[in-house]
């Protein structure tokens, strides 16, 4: 009996011991992506309360420091200064002010930010300023400064808590070029995200010797060449090709996702992505075992949180009240005056006044003889009466450049072509669908369809008078039968 309880007393006194080197560490890290100015819960166009918001995330956020304190890691992926009046106020018109996408992102206190393709539309001037007024690192590993051959924002950044090592790195699509004309970048160039990250992973490894790394890319899951040799979406990929992240968080193609893979090294990668607006966001709770200062175990599982259970932090309303109402006078003045509700859900099927309008307006600015332009989105309208601020935010949302190209006939045609292969079904009977439409509907989509492309790539035509054909095959639906005045099309 005194050799057994000396054994079992043995065993406890190692166990004690082992248990005494032992850690537990438990991180939380949270990312918003896309948020495209929704920092209130209020929609400045529409003039009318909205889900989602900075707002809200806050108080999320808050709720979670009470358990993680220092040990949730708050990241925001990019795409956060266009989409709502606030952003554009303070990109254009009070540019003396610090940036409010700044000051919202340092009151929430953000660990790191991510440049988005949207941010680059601003302008050099004004996401630099931004970047600036930020107390914490944009990232952005495959930006670089074409003059010295160096990153225009810092590539990685490294969080150190509790004895644990995260390093953060930063992406962006690389087809900005694709896009945006190079007034809004000149100075810069975008690498490819795989060759970036197998670049930086090395370095990461061999100077900081991470416990955690996370990538953040401003890109979607679903990759494709764009221009000939921007790889477009390229986040799982990096994730599967590129050994050593733990977490992918993606964003740019506003679509909730939530899984892991495996990476070609046979281990095992959350990838997230929290959508737009703010509406959820994705979290991921990490659990690390420590045993003499080394990771010996990992632990990791994400989660996308919808806001619709919180309501607006009053601490950061009342704290950004003079900007909310600094952006409201601006939206509310009174630039004049439609005889008729306009809307854009005409422009699918023929004429639109809405579009007209668009038409109109870059055909007498340009003084080009043909207009090309499509609807941002299926259903928005002004209506009749008074014409305010926010108004031209719901005819162009975005503040896209307007472009005058020199073009032959037969590519006018093609274009055209193209836009309504894109929109319109090749219908066979009378029962076939006008436009086109997804195959399968989206989960929960029970009642409604879907388009197979994107609206903002349905263009018509102005200046010339054609019709469109939807019996008949790609590249055989156009006929342009003069130029409007009547004058022949050559």
């Amino acid at each position: 009996m005194k050799r057994v309880s000396f054994f079992l007393g043995w065993i406890f006194l190692l166990v004690v011991a082992v248990s005494a080197q032992n850690k537990i560490v438990k991180l939380k890290i949270v990312e918003t992506s896309d948020i495209h100015g929704n920092y209130y819960p209020y929609d400045f166009i529409l003039r009318h309360e909205a889900g989602g918001s900075l707002a809200r995330i806050h108080a999320f956020v808050q709720k979670e420091r009470e358990v993680y304190k220092d040990n949730l890691l708050l990241l925001d992926n990019g795409d956060i200064l266009q989409g709502q009046p606030c952003a554009y106020y303070y990109n254009y018109i009070d540019t003396v002010s610090p940036h409010l996408a700044a000051e919202v992102l340092n009151y929430m206190q953000y660990n790191t930010g991510n440049m988005g393709n949207h941010d680059v539309e601003t302008g050099r001037a004004v996401f630099d300023r931004w970047a600036d007024d930020c107390k914490f690192p944009i990232l952005g590993a495959n930006i670089i400064d074409t003059a010295t051959g160096k990153t225009h924002f810092k590539p990685y950044e490294v969080l150190e808590r509790d004895g644990v090592k995260i390093v953060v790195l930063g992406m962006i699509t690389p087809a900005i070029p694709v896009w945006l004309s190079e007034n809004l970048w000149k100075g810069l160039r975008f690498d490819d995200m795989e060759e970036t990250a197998r670049k930086w992973m090395k370095i990461i490894r061999e100077k900081e010797k991470p416990d955690l790394v996370i990538g953040i890319f401003h890109a979607g899951q679903d990759a494709l060449l764009m221009g000939g040799k921007y790889r477009e979406n390229a986040s799982v990929e990096v994730a599967r090709n590129v050994s050593g992240f733990d977490i992918v968080l993606m964003g740019h193609d506003h679509a909730r996702e939530l899984k892991k893979i495996k990476n070609i090294a046979g281990d095992s990668v959350l990838i997230m992505d929290p959508a737009s607006k703010g509406i959820v966001v994705a979290n991921a709770d990490v659990t690390l075992k420590l045993r003499k200062g080394k990771v010996i175990e990992k632990h990791i599982d994400g989660a996308l949180t919808d806001m619709k259970d919180y309501a607006a932090s009053e601490d950061f309303m009342e704290h950004f009240a003079p900007q909310f109402n600094a952006v409201q006078d601006f939206v509310s003045k009174k630039i004049g005056s439609f005889t008729e509700t306009i809307s854009t859900r005409p422009a699918y099927f023929g004429s639109s006044a809405f579009i007209d309008l668009i038409h109109l307006l870059q055909l007498e600015i340009t003084n080009a003889d043909i207009s090309l332009a499509a609807p941002l989105s299926y259903d928005t309208e002004i209506n009749k009466g008074d014409v305010f601020v926010s108004d031209m935010f719901n005819l162009y949302k975005y503040e896209n450049m307007l472009y005058t190209m020199k073009l032959s006939g037969k590519e006018v045609k093609d274009a055209l072509e193209m836009s309504y292969n894109l929109w319109t079904n090749q219908m066979k009977s009378a029962d076939d669908h006008l436009l086109l439409f997804r195959k399968q509907r989206r989960e929960g989509a029970t009642d409604r369809a879907s388009f197979q492309n994107f609206s903002f790539n349905f263009d018509s035509a102005a200046g010339i008078i054609y019709t469109v054909d939807v019996t008949k095959p790609k590249g055989e639906k156009i006929t342009i039968i003069s130029m409007a005045d009547g004058t022949p099309f050559s």
